[in-house]
């Protein structure tokens, strides 16, 4: 029988004793596409439990039940942010917060305040989760937390944080400029190249040469040439087609990256050709 015809009680058993991950989210998925108010009761139910694997998996049937139409969100919200106020279990955090940034299209000014509050808290699962539950907000308190949480130890913390006042957002500022500009000197490949589309999606002049230095450099990819098409610069065009014919013929290069490199060539081109 497949879990398709399996019935929500069964799902949330099998959920419980999942032994790999793959099976845990092909179960979620299945749930999520059945709203139900007696669904709903049962993640509340699991989610007001003292165990923390049942109030994760609670949470995380709540945070896309229903797909785009969210027929229970209020009430969702709602439990998750009274949970906020007592739960200590760094997992649970992760999964709560993680699931807000689902549902962060319309939080209060409160509601982003309560995330912002655990922008302190030590545990990188916790902070992984906050940086996700912020994505997006075009907030000066959600913004502020994400500008201090991109100086972050953690690459992961870093990088998704820096995608979160670079690509996941309109706000412009000189704050977030110099955040960003912090970051293209991090360590961190990705982190460095989430800053530098950042600069480049909001005009800053300073961009030019730093994404020159990452081309003579040679280690880039989609997130650079994205930056390079932002600008519009037809400045990238010798180096490009510098890099496009120090590769040629090597096999041991990515086909695909290849392919990005001469798209990107082709889309700069047409780009500086209507300027």
């Amino acid at each position: 029988m497949s879990r398709k015809d399996w019935t929500d009680d069964k799902l949330i058993f099998r959920l419980m004793n999942n032994r790999s991950d793959k099976t845990y989210w092909d179960n979620m998925d299945v749930l999520r596409r059945r709203p139900s108010k007696e669904l709903f009761s049962k993640c509340e139910e699991l989610i007001k439990s003292s165990k923390p694997k049942n109030k994760i998996i609670g949470i995380d049937i709540l945070a896309q039940l229903g797909g785009s139409s969210r027929p229970f969100l209020k009430k969702t919200l709602q439990l998750y942010f009274d949970l906020l106020k007592t739960e200590t279990d760094p997992k649970v955090l992760h999964s709560l917060l993680s699931a807000i940034g689902h549902n962060n299209d319309k939080l209060t000014k409160l509601q982003i305040e309560i995330l912002c509050s655990f922008s302190d808290n030590p545990n990188q699962l916790v902070k992984d989760g906050l940086v996700f539950s912020l994505l997006g907000i075009e907030s000066p308190k959600a913004i502020e937390t994400l500008i201090k949480l991109s100086t972050d130890k953690s690459n992961d913390v870093r990088n998704w944080a820096t995608f979160g006042i670079g690509s996941s957002i309109d706000s412009d500022n000189e704050n977030i400029r110099e955040a960003l500009l912090k970051r293209t000197n991090d360590k961190h490949g990705e982190t460095r190249h989430e800053a530098i589309i950042g600069l480049a999606m909001r005009g800053d002049s300073r961009v030019v040469e730093i994404i020159k230095q990452e081309l003579i450099g040679g280690e880039f990819g989609y997130l650079l040439f994205a930056a390079i098409l932002e600008t519009k610069d037809k400045e990238f065009l010798p180096l490009l087609q510098q890099n496009l014919r120090a590769v040629e013929g090597d096999t041991s290069i990515n086909p695909e990256w290849i392919r990005d490199l001469k798209k990107c060539i082709d889309e700069l081109t047409k780009l500086t050709n209507e300027t």
